[in-house]
């Protein structure tokens, strides 16, 4: 039998389920809490945001699926003319401003700056705790956000970013969708999460978050052993 949640279109379970992971204060599991935290780390906030499909659903029908087949999270790919993490998937978020007022008004300024979306119609669900990105020296802190009046988004700067799109959050916990990524750098081997979805691939911080986030609140589909071993290449 379907599950209450994954019966639920309005996604009100989901929220629910969000608010209380904020409300919780709970420090994030392995691989994230070991992250090697930067010399000097700069403040950073993204937002992930989530809510409600308003015409693509996620094509996975699993009849037990933990999530509503209409919840989605907001994404954007960056441009690959970019120094930092170029190409890759991410959040909306950046670089604390001397006038934000914290993590929340900086998040939300992020979004709106990088998808054209309207703050107003944002729910802030609360701030998850901060986690370290060595690569780009920053200390980032998520924040939870649910649409409660979606605008439309779209890629506002060609040069900060190349897709701005929602990606239905059934489509992630999909086991199809799910693989390893492998990065071998001066003699060292990284592991990291991944997954597939509308022609995107979803890899390093962004996924790791993700993939710890599903997790605690529970969302996490089984995937056997041949999937967790199945490596996806990273872009050129």
């Amino acid at each position: 039998m379907p599950s209450e949640r994954a019966l639920d279109p309005a996604g009100g379970g989901a929220r629910a389920e969000l608010i209380a992971l904020a409300a919780g204060g709970e420090g994030w599991s392995v691989p994230l809490r070991e992250l090697p935290a930067p010399a000097s780390a700069r403040p950073a906030a993204v937002l992930i945001l989530f809510g409600v499909l308003d015409a693509v659903p996620s094509a996975h029908d699993a009849q037990d699926a933990a999530v509503s087949r209409e919840l989605d999270v907001l994404l954007l790919e960056r441009a690959t003319t970019l120094r930092a993490h170029p190409g890759q998937v991410a959040f909306p978020g950046g670089r604390l401003d001397p006038g934000d007022a914290g993590p929340i008004a900086a998040a939300l300024r992020e979004a709106e700056e990088e998808t054209g979306l309207d703050p107003a119609g944002v729910e802030v669900l609360g701030a998850l705790p901060s986690v370290p990105l060595e690569f780009s020296g920053h200390l980032v802190t998520p924040v939870l956000g649910w649409w409660r009046h979606p605008s439309p988004v779209r890629v506002v700067d060609d040069a900060e970013s190349a897709a701005v799109f929602r990606a239905p959050v059934a489509d992630l916990l999909d086991p199809r969708n799910r693989a390893v990524t492998v990065i071998e750098r001066d003699g060292r081997v990284w592991r990291g999460p991944a997954f597939e979805v509308q022609g995107h691939l979803v890899w390093g911080f962004t996924a790791m978050l993700l993939d710890a986030l599903f997790d605690r609140l529970g969302w996490t589909e089984p995937w056997d052993l041949g999937d967790r071993t199945r490596r996806i290449p990273l872009p050129s």
